[in-house]
């Protein structure tokens, strides 16, 4: 009987995953793109961790970066972000003077998005973050594999 719960080391997991078959579970796209995801994200979050700065936030930063004035409407619906939550996190990124929200000369009722001069600078060091794992990825798996897997991802992207 275990009495205790101890944190797993990194050297368990991988012990535990070299012994456990996952049966019909790793011939699954779904289940395989969960995991894949879960392990790219918890080095993506860890490296931006440093910087005070959220996957989302980081995102929306990039979105913003590439489509100055973009309508707020329109950012969420690009990254897919349900209203609630892309409200709440414009308001933390405005809050920090990363961000500016300002009314739109179009229409009145909604909200642009511009980067501000301290959201450059953050966004800047979060690419050479995101950049560094991106060269990990590359050494891992070959620069064409790397590139036909994206687009894979993204042929599957489209599908939804």
């Amino acid at each position: 009987m275990r009495t205790s719960h101890r944190h797993r080391s990194e050297g368990d997991t991988d012990r535990i995953q070299a012994e456990i078959s996952l049966g019909p579970l790793a011939g699954y796209v779904g289940f395989m793109l969960r995991r894949i995801q879960t392990t790219v994200f918890s080095d993506f979050i860890a490296s931006l961790g440093e910087l005070d700065l959220r996957p989302a936030q980081y995102s929306l930063l990039e979105v913003i970066d590439a489509n100055p004035g973009l309508r707020q409407s329109d950012a969420a619906a690009a990254l897919g972000i349900q209203k609630a939550n892309f409200v709440a996190l414009v308001n933390e990124l405005e809050r920090r003077a990363l961000v500016q929200r300002r009314r739109s000369t179009a229409d009145r009722r909604s909200y642009s998005l511009h980067l501000q001069a301290r959201g450059r600078r953050l966004l800047e060091a979060a690419r050479d973050r995101h950049d560094a794992q991106e060269s990990r990825l590359r050494a891992l798996l070959g620069a064409q594999d790397r590139d036909r897997l994206l687009a894979l991802l993204n042929r599957l992207a489209d599908v939804s």
